[in-house]
Order: C-alpha cells, then sequence, then structure tokens
C-alpha cells in the first residue's frame, strides 16, 4: 500500500512538473557531459605529459664554424673539446647510465633529408652545415637545469635544448583549457542544482496540505520526503544518462576513431578513464538530486 502510495505520489509529482523536470533532465544533461569531458581532458593532460617527459632527452649542439654560441670561437669544435663535453655529461648525477649518444654531422644529415624529404630546402643544405650534437636521456626529466647549466657555454658548445621549453607552453595552454571547462562545468553544475530546488520547492508548495495531513497523522518525514526525492533522482539519472552517453559518443569520435586513423605519437585516454569519469559523473548527479531536495522539503515538513 505504501509503495502504490509513493509511486502514485511520483507519477503526480511528475504529471504536474512535466516542463520543469525536463528542464531538469537537460540542464544536468549539458553540466554532466562537460564535467565529463574536463575530466577526461585532465586525464589526457596527464597522459601527455608522461609519455613526452619519459622520452624528453637534452640536445647539446657543438660548434661550426659558423656558429655564434657562448662556447664557440669561429671554429669548428676540437675533438679535445668533444672529449671534455662528453665526461662532463657522463659525470653528472642526473644523467641516465648509457645515456649518452652522440650525432656525427653525416648522421645529422640523413635525418634531415628524411624530415625535409619533399621540401626543395634539401637541395640548399649541404652535410658540412650540420651540427653535430650530444643526445643526453636523464634520469629524471623534471631535474634538467642542473645539466643544462653544467654545459652550458663549455667551450666547443654552441647551443643546449630541452624539449620541455617547448612542451611546457603546450601543456601550460592545455590546463588553462581545462580549468577552463571546469569552471564552465561548475556554473551549470550550481544552475542544476538550483532548477532542481526550485521544481522541488514548486512541488511541495502545491501539495503543502496534504504535507501537513500526513504529518499529522504521523508520516514519517523521510516518507513525506521520498516522493519528491526520487521525482529528482529519476530526472538527475536520465540527465546523467544522456550525458554519459554523449560522453562515450564524443570519445569514440574524436579520441578512439582519430587514434586508429593516425599515428600514435602519445597515448590516448582510454575505456578505462571513461569508465571512471562515467561513475563520478553519476555520483555528482545523485548528489545534486539528494542535497536540495532534502535542504528544500524540510520547511515544509513543521506542522
Amino acid at each position: 500500500m505504501r509503495l502504490n502510495y509513493i509511486l502514485s505520489d511520483l507519477g503526480i509529482g511528475l504529471k504536474r512538473n512535466l516542463t520543469m523536470t525536463i528542464a531538469v533532465v537537460v540542464t544536468i544533461w549539458v553540466s554532466l557531459s562537460l564535467f565529463g569531458a574536463a575530466l577526461l581532458a585532465r586525464e589526457q593532460v596527464d597522459l601527455m605529459k608522461g609519455n613526452w617527459y619519459d622520452k624528453i632527452q637534452i640536445s647539446i649542439f657543438l660548434c661550426t664554424k659558423d656558429s655564434g654560441g657562448r662556447g664557440c670561437t669561429g671554429t669548428e669544435v676540437t675533438t679535445e673539446q668533444k672529449n671534455r663535453i662528453k665526461q662532463v655529461i657522463e659525470a653528472n648525477p642526473d644523467t641516465a647510465p648509457e645515456g649518452v649518444f652522440g650525432e656525427s654531422k653525416k648522421e645529422a644529415f640523413e635525418q634531415f633529408k628524411k624530415l625535409y624529404k619533399d621540401s626543395p630546402i634539401v637541395s640548399t643544405v649541404t652535410e658540412d652545415q650540420m651540427q653535430e650534437s650530444f643526445r643526453v636521456k636523464l634520469k629524471d626529466p623534471q631535474r634538467y637545469q642542473n645539466l643544462v647549466s653544467a654545459v652550458s657555454g663549455l667551450p666547443g658548445v654552441d647551443t643546449v635544448q630541452d624539449l620541455r621549453q617547448f612542451l611546457d607552453p603546450l601543456f601550460e595552454a592545455l590546463n588553462k583549457l581545462q580549468w577552463g571547462a571546469v569552471a564552465a562545468a561548475g556554473l551549470l553544475l550550481v544552475a542544476a542544482l538550483m532548477q532542481i530546488s526550485n521544481t522541488i520547492r514548486l512541488a511541495a508548495y502545491a501539495r503543502r496540505r496534504e504535507i501537513g495531513i500526513m504529518r499529522l497523522v504521523g508520516a514519517s518525514n523521510f516518507y513525506i520526503q521520498l516522493p519528491f526525492l526520487l521525482e529528482a533522482i529519476l530526472a538527475a539519472l536520465i540527465g546523467a544518462a544522456f550525458a554519459c552517453g554523449t560522453v562515450w559518443l564524443g570519445w569514440y569520435l574524436f579520441v578512439k576513431r582519430q587514434a586508429e586513423a593516425t599515428f600514435q605519437v602519445w597515448q590516448w585516454v582510454g575505456p578505462t578513464e571513461v569508465f571512471q569519469a562515467t561513475g563520478v559523473m553519476v555520483a555528482v548527479g545523485l548528489v545534486l538530486a539528494t542535497i536540495p531536495t532534502f535542504v528544500t522539503t524540510r520547511k515544509y515538513l513543521k506542522v
């Protein structure tokens, strides 16, 4: 009997507030979709950082006759200078074991021709114009300043390049976009919270006499609140289901298919990360439904 009453009450509430309920569903759908996208964007940035930072190498370019670096004197780097540079690199505590690789002018030129094989610039460059270099892998890619400081300015060293100087601005921009998405999702979640509160408030106000009678005959607070709670949870679950479907579809179209069709230079978010994100989305949706319901209906429980 009680279950029949609760379900009947739920149906009446949904019919009375159908428009508001649809508005709640749509608001939760949009806000949770953006929230889930922000969660996946955060995971993607972390994966990209881990993938690229682990592969970061410091490139130490040696002097040629045309070099203008601090350690250059208008002449080619000498054998003694190269040996000294290599000793400093290998002696540095941040250099990984067997992490020093030399690249000759010939090897640099072959690599250059591969990279620009379809460009007319290849015919204008000769092997003598290439720079010899050392490629250094670090034990911890985060600790690169020590080695950069140790070799910069050594006789025979033209320039020292670290991939972080190119990657850090990229990741900084991605982080800003990520936090922008989080902020936008947060505003929409607040809007959803307010929408649910207004819907429940209107429903409770319309049935305030019934609530008063139930309270006088001894019905518990939770029993009176349950139909409103179920109404809010149903709207939240429908909105969350649409949002999860949107996130899965977006991942499939814009991540999975693109990753399969192109060369993967880094790891992409996969089904595990999407499952985790959708789980958080559903939990947030339920919180959005329960908290305003209990807060809003509490004042109508007093006789």
